[in-house]
C-alpha cells in the first residue's frame, strides 16, 4: 500500500508538471500563426467548401437518370373486345425506357466551371489567414510593449525607492525638503496605476491571442522577449507595379473572373443539341408483341429558345467587365496603401533611432549628473526627481514609438501579405 501511494503521488506530480509546462509554453509569432491556421474555425469553413467543390467535380459529368414509363395503350371502351383475337383488338401494355444523352461539350464545360471554383475558395482562405495573422501581430506586439514598460517601471521604481530613502535620511540633517519627498512618494504610487493599466493590456492581448488559437482564453504563455523591427527600407525604392500584385484578395477576384469566363463558355454550349433514345415494348392482347426504337435531338438554335442562352452569355460579359474594373480598383488602392505604409514605417523608424541615439542618452546623462551632484550634497532633490521623471517618461515614450513602429510594420506586412 505504501508503494502504491508513493507511485500515485509521483504520477500526480509528473502530470501536474507537464500540464504546467504546457500552459506556460513560449510561443513565437510563427508558432501562433501555425496554431491559428490549424485551429481557427473560419479557416476550416473554407477548407470544407473546397472539399465540397471537389465532390461536385466528381459528379459534374453525370447524366440525367433514365425514364421508365408503363401505359395501357389503345384500350377500347368496349372491354369485351379484349377477348377477341381480331385486328381491331390493338390493345396492349406498353413499357418504354428513355435516356437523354447530354452533349459532351456541355459536360466538359460544366466540369471546368465547377473545378474553377476551388481556386476562388483557396484564395479566400489564404487572404483570411492574412487577416488573422495581422490581428495576431497587433495583439502580440501590444503585449510585448506592455511587458517592456513593466520592466522599465520596475527598474525606475527601485531607483526612486532608493532616492526616497536617501532623501528621508538627509531630511534629518536639513539637507532635503519634505514637500519633494511627498511628491516622490506620490510618483511612486502612480507607478502602481501604470502597472495596473499595463497588466490590463497584457490580459486583453492574451485573450485575443488565445481566442485566435482556439484555446482557453485564460491559458498563460510566454512570448519572445527580444523583438526588433524588421528592415524594409530597401523596399521603398522598389518600383511597385500595381498590376503585378499577388495578394490573395486580388487573386480571388481574378479567379472569379476566370470562373465567370468558363461559366460563359458553359452557357454558350446551350446552342449545342442534346440527344436521346427511347425504346418501347408492347405486350399486345390481340396482336403479336411489338417494339419501337426512337432517337431524339434537341434543336436549341430556334429563335424562341436561343434567346435564353444568348442573353445569359451577354449578361455574363457585362459581369466580367464589372469584375475587371473591381480588380483594377483593388490593385490601385493596394498600391497606394503599400506606398503609404512603407513611407510611414521609414519615418517612424527614424524617430525610434533618434530616441536611441540622442534623446534617451541625453536625458540619461542629465539624470546621472543630478544623481552625482545629489550624492555629493551639491544637488537638489527636486531637480533630481524631475530628472528621474523625465527619463522615465522618455523611456516609456520610446516604447510607445517602438509599438507604433510594430503597428505600421504589421500594416505594411498585411498590405503586402507577408506571412
Amino acid at each position: 500500500m505504501k508503494r502504491i501511494l508513493t507511485y500515485s503521488l509521483l504520477m500526480m506530480i509528473t502530470i501536474a508538471a507537464k500540464v504546467k509546462a504546457q500552459d506556460t509554453t513560449r510561443l513565437g509569432m510563427q508558432d501562433i500563426f501555425s496554431t491559428i491556421d490549424k485551429n481557427y474555425p473560419l479557416l476550416q469553413l473554407y477548407e470544407a467548401r473546397i472539399s465540397s467543390v471537389r465532390s461536385l467535380v466528381e459528379g459534374a459529368k453525370a447524366w440525367m437518370p433514365p425514364t421508365v414509363a408503363l401505359a395501357f395503350d389503345r384500350f377500347p371502351y368496349r372491354l369485351s373486345l379484349l377477348k377477341e383475337m381480331t385486328p381491331d383488338n390493338q390493345a396492349g401494355l406498353m413499357l418504354s425506357v428513355q435516356q437523354m444523352i447530354p452533349n459532351p461539350a456541355k459536360l466538359n464545360a460544366k466540369k471546368d466551371y465547377i473545378a474553377s471554383l476551388e481556386n476562388v475558395q483557396h484564395n479566400d482562405l489564404e487572404w483570411q489567414k492574412n487577416v488573422l495573422h495581422f490581428t495576431a501581430r497587433l495583439y502580440y506586439y501590444r503585449r510585448y510593449t506592455a511587458e517592456q514598460k513593466l520592466k522599465i517601471i520596475k527598474e525606475y521604481r527601485e531607483l526612486l525607492q532608493m532616492l526616497i530613502k536617501t532623501a528621508k535620511d538627509k531630511y534629518a540633517y536639513n539637507q532635503s525638503d519634505l514637500p519633494t519627498i511627498f511628491k516622490a512618494e506620490a510618483s511612486l504610487s502612480e507607478l502602481g496605476n501604470m502597472e495596473t493599466m499595463l497588466f490590463s493590456q497584457i490580459a486583453e492581448s492574451n485573450i485575443g491571442l488565445n481566442t485566435l488559437m482556439s484555446r482557453d482564453v485564460n491559458a498563460p504563455f510566454f512570448i519572445d522577449t527580444l523583438l526588433t523591427p524588421k528592415d524594409y527600407s530597401n523596399e521603398y525604392l522598389l518600383a511597385l507595379d500595381s498590376s503585378q500584385l499577388q495578394r490573395n484578395d486580388i487573386l480571388s477576384v481574378e479567379s472569379r473572373i476566370r470562373s465567370m469566363k468558363i461559366n460563359q463558355r458553359w452557357a454558350a454550349t446551350g446552342s449545342k443539341p442534346d440527344f436521346g433514345i427511347q425504346f418501347s415494348h408492347g405486350q399486345m392482347f390481340g396482336m403479336p408483341k411489338q417494339f419501337s426504337i426512337m432517337g431524339m435531338m434537341t434543336i436549341p438554335i430556334v429563335p424562341w429558345s436561343s434567346k435564353m442562352y444568348k442573353s445569359e452569355v451577354k449578361s455574363m460579359g457585362f459581369e466580367i467587365q464589372a469584375m475587371q474594373k473591381e480588380k483594377s480598383t483593388m490593385q490601385l488602392m493596394a498600391s497606394q496603401m503599400i506606398r503609404e505604409k512603407i513611407t510611414m514605417l521609414i519615418y517612424e523608424t527614424r524617430q525610434l533611432i533618434n530616441y536611441d541615439k540622442n534623446v534617451l542618452p541625453s536625458y540619461q546623462k542629465n539624470l546621472e549628473s543630478n544623481l552625482l551632484a545629489y550624492r555629493q550634497n551639491t544637488g537638489n532633490f527636486f531637480v533630481l526627481l524631475d530628472a528621474w521623471n523625465m527619463v522615465l517618461m522618455k523611456q516609456l515614450e520610446r516604447i510607445d514609438k517602438l509599438g507604433q513602429v510594430f503597428t505600421v510594420q504589421s500594416e505594411y506586412e498585411y498590405q503586402r501579405e507577408i506571412k
